[in-house]
């Protein structure tokens, strides 16, 4: 935790019975920074929750939400010491603990929290584009995501997958998901990826505009994604009440994980996972899909290693 030192509260100081004792003396200039994403994307609302139940509940301590482009760009910011707390799609954090990709100069020392949900991965066309699978999108408008997004990741290998090159086989833009929402219902874009949580409050707003939208399932993909990149994605279906459609959409899933340096303090990384579980319900209510974070299932973070304090807390069942 480059940014400043973070002590790790003592035990007598951490949750209890559902309140936090008074800060002692001197602890309540402490900060936490959530590296979250776009304003109107999920990670941003689930970070805003656990943000306050930081604030609320974990004495000595205030979180402050910080909007960024997403998953990698949290990363870096992380390494940058700007970053204490990091939402990330789990594909993006194996390439930063394993040094690939955007993290080629050097492995990055990340610890999880938790698997706080699975993200589901919508490809929203326009309805008069002409676009019925992936490989339709060649020479098409299609906006990828803002630049170091875990959208953008994986949308770059869905296109991939479908046989087409990002760079030179569609008319490509990196966009945020308002400006992107916009081009849709403008007319000024053929297309979207988008990787998160349901419902994505952009999303459901671009559902509502007068241009009419599609999705377009990406099950087909599956069986080259596995043979690129095993063990990293899953399938799910987004359902059809998520956004109002005439069906169940199958698509590409990714885990969404909490993760933290490998240097956080213990007892801090142990306070912070607890809370996860302690105050799920107001996190609910901050995002439905907190509601996901099954203790079991949330343990099970892959090639991004637990960080003992998270795993301290598993190992008491």
């Amino acid at each position: 935790m480059k940014r400043r030192r973070l002590l790790a509260l003592p035990a007598a100081v951490a949750l209890a019975a559902g309140c936090a004792p008074d800060p002692p003396t001197g602890l309540r200039d402490r900060h936490l920074v959530l590296g979250t994403g776009n304003a109107t994307g999920v990670f941003y609302q689930l970070g805003g929750a656990y943000a306050d139940v930081i604030t609320t509940h974990l004495a000595g301590y205030e979180a402050i939400v910080a909007p960024t482009a997403g998953s990698a760009d949290n990363l870096l910011r992380m390494a940058r010491g700007d970053v204490d707390i990091a939402l990330t799609f789990a594909d993006v954090a194996a390439d930063a603990v394993r040094g690939r990709g955007t993290f080629a100069d050097g492995p990055r020392p990340l610890r999880a929290l938790a698997v706080a949900y699975h993200g589901y991965t919508h490809l929203v066309v326009r309805a008069d584009a002409g676009i019925r699978s992936p490989a339709d999108l060649r020479g098409k408008r299609v906006s990828t995501g803002t630049v170091n997004s875990g959208t953008e990741f994986l949308a770059l290998r869905l296109i991939r997958a479908a046989g087409l090159d990002p760079d030179r086989d569609i008319r490509r833009s990196s966009l945020s998901l308002s400006a992107t929402t916009r081009g849709l219902a403008g007319g000024t874009l053929d297309a979207t990826f988008w990787s998160g949580g349901l419902p994505t409050v952009g999303i459901t707003e671009l559902m509502g505009a007068k241009a009419k939208m599609r999705f377009l399932p990406l099950d087909g993909l599956v069986p080259e994604l596995d043979r690129l990149y095993p063990e990293t994605y899953g399938t799910g279906k987004i359902p059809a009440s998520a956004y109002g459609l005439p069906g169940d959409i199958p698509t590409v899933t990714v885990g969404n994980l909490v993760v933290v340096e490998a240097d956080m303090p213990e007892q801090l990384a142990h306070d912070l996972t607890a809370l996860i579980f302690t105050y799920r319900q107001e996190l609910v209510d901050g995002h439905p899909e907190w509601g996901s974070a099954d203790r079991q299932a949330a343990a099970r973070t892959g090639v991004v290693p637990l960080h003992p304090g998270a795993q301290r807390f598993y190992d008491k069942g």
